[in-house]
């Protein structure tokens, strides 16, 4: 099963709201995750996983400040068993 999240062309200022906010989301699924663990190694690893993600979202705002256009986005979720 797949489902479309984001499909299209937007200006540089609301791609990057769009993906700021998605990036966000994950980041506090993750804290949630870590606020409710007592387990060191999970929570080693999810701290982890926010600093990628907090990379990659530093790393996504200069390529689309740089790019000074229209930033093409398709976001799709693949989901199997």
């Amino acid at each position: 099963m797949n489902i479309q999240l984001i499909q299209g062309n937007f200006n540089a200022k609301d791609a990057l709201e769009i993906i700021s906010q998605m990036v966000q989301v994950k980041i506090k699924y993750h804290e949630s995750k870590i606020s409710n663990n007592n387990n060191e190694e999970d929570i080693k690893f999810r701290e982890a996983k926010i600093k990628r993600l907090q990379k990659d979202l530093f790393d996504i705002r200069n390529f689309i400040e740089d790019s000074g256009g229209k930033i093409n986005i398709k976001s799709e979720i693949h989901l199997s068993q």
